[in-house]
């Protein structure tokens, strides 16, 4: 089993300015978490964060000793939903491991937190370097140590990942680590994203994780190729519309045949299924490849739940039917959790978004209700150009590269969103905005019933 731990850069931020204070003693703080329960995967998705008071503390340069009169709350809120405890301290200079005496704390207090939630769950212990790095590990019944946290992740405008994966760095990579780094080069590997559409913009995605060396590729679609797709899925061809291969199977055996040693994932579902979800959910970052705003709104909701990076493209070219073209334009967007949604940015409204749900639930209802007026029509398919396609999606893995990696002389706060327009060749960009009032409750809350309060999804 692999255990990661997830937060926003508000969350991390609050920790950090609590555990270091300048004083150069030792300072604790508690975490509420969410989880994603999966077979081989678990996260734990910070909800709250629960800070110590110094003067309730005996504060050391090697130790700290505080009252766990501040744990009852916390175990209160977690009893009946699953969440998890984290306990969090600080580490001096470049001390990059648990002390005896951490281990005699973890030991009692966890111990005292699994009995008194009776739902063998495990929960955590970590600890946060000067330098914001933190590290930790999973703690089960009776306070013993399950295992290291694999990785722990911070998103916000960039995309800090600390991960226990160490090791040698094949061939393919290397010009990559040139470019960004060893560091860089060595998270992609211990990477788990999710692609979610696999048809003209999401098959050229997929190409380029798969050649950076992304270590795991989870892929959902629901549709089989068409020859209508040949002109912009890649590494599509006759047969496979012939055979009506699913576009999932045909873009990992692609992948197969790069021979880089990825694991992939090709699942032929829609996203508003609960298996979709869950697999999405325990993937480190998500891209959204979607031309519709139903799988969008559910895309945007689940990275509020999950604490995940969303990645999202788009792209539209309007053509006169008489061989003229109006306009090509296309844009991505970053979405953190607990930040501005593609909803709240106005991408689309509830309108739309109720009118593809019906029309995939209810097609003959569908029909009558824009005959009638009472809904706008859905776009319907559009045309479509792989040279477009490419642009576009590349531009959203350097977006992702940039995250990782910042190289830009402009911080990336600046950059939630980047527009083009190829008819005018101008581009654009637009700052972080302000939350979204409508998923910001959201943030961190994991697994619950309904999954992601969506009924359908129960």
């Amino acid at each position: 089993m692999k255990y990661s731990l997830r937060m926003t850069q508000a969350q991390h931020a609050a920790l950090q300015s609590h555990l270091f204070p300048g004083d150069g003693n030792e300072a604790v703080a508690l975490l509420l978490c969410g989880r994603r329960r999966g077979r081989d995967r678990q996260v734990l998705t910070v909800r709250k964060v629960v800070v110590i008071p110094y003067d309730a503390c005996d504060r050391r340069p090697d130790s700290v000793t505080w009252p766990t009169d501040y744990v009852d709350p916390l175990v209160g809120e977690a009893f009946g939903r699953g969440y998890a405890i984290v306990k969090v301290h600080c580490h001096g200079g470049d001390y990059r491991q648990f002390s005896a005496t951490d281990d005699r704390s973890d030991k009692a207090l966890f111990t005292a937190i699994t009995s008194l939630l009776n739902d063998d769950l495990p929960h955590a212990s970590i600890i946060m370097l000067p330098d914001g790095e933190v590290f930790g590990r999973i703690v089960g019944e009776n306070g013993v140590i399950l295992s290291a946290l694999a990785s722990v992740m911070v998103v916000g405008d960039d995309l800090r990942l600390w991960t226990e994966q160490r090791g040698f760095l094949p061939g393919f990579a290397i010009r990559h680590a040139q470019a960004f780094g060893s560091g860089t080069t060595e998270i992609l590997r211990s990477l788990s994203v999710a692609v979610v559409g696999c048809s003209g913009t999401g098959s050229v995605v997929v190409e380029q994780l798969a050649r950076l060396g992304v270590g795991r590729l989870v892929l959902i679609d629901p549709d089989v190729v068409e020859e209508k797709n040949l002109n912009r899925i890649l590494n599509s061809g006759k047969e496979d519309a012939y055979l009506s291969r699913p576009k999932v199977h045909v873009l990992a055996s692609a992948i197969a045949r790069m021979g880089l040693g990825q694991e992939v994932i090709p699942l032929q579902l829609n996203l508003l299924s609960p298996d979709a979800v869950r697999a999405v959910a325990e993937c480190d970052v998500v891209f959204g490849c979607m031309d519709g705003v139903e799988g969008r709104h559910i895309l945007n909701r689940l990275a509020t739940f999950y604490l995940m990076p969303y990645f999202d493209v788009g792209v539209r070219l309007a053509a006169d039917g008489a061989g003229g073209i109006d306009s090509i334009v296309g844009a991505v967007h970053y979405l953190q959790p607990g930040r501005s949604s593609l909803f709240s940015r106005e991408v689309y409204d509830m309108k739309r978004v109720d009118a593809e749900a019906i029309r995939r639930t209810d097609p003959d209802m569908y029909c009558r209700l824009v005959k009638e007026g009472y809904l706008r029509g859905v776009d319907e398919d559009r045309p479509a150009v792989v040279s477009i396609n490419t642009f576009f999606a590349a531009l959203c893995v350097n977006e992702f590269l940039a995250r990782l990696h910042p190289y830009r002389n402009q911080q990336n706060k600046e950059f939630a969103y980047v527009g083009g327009n190829l008819s005018e060749m101008q581009f654009y960009t637009e700052a972080e905005a302000a939350p979204c009032s409508a998923l910001e409750r959201h943030v961190g809350r994991g697994d619950v019933i309904p999954l992601l309060e969506r009924p359908a999804l129960s």
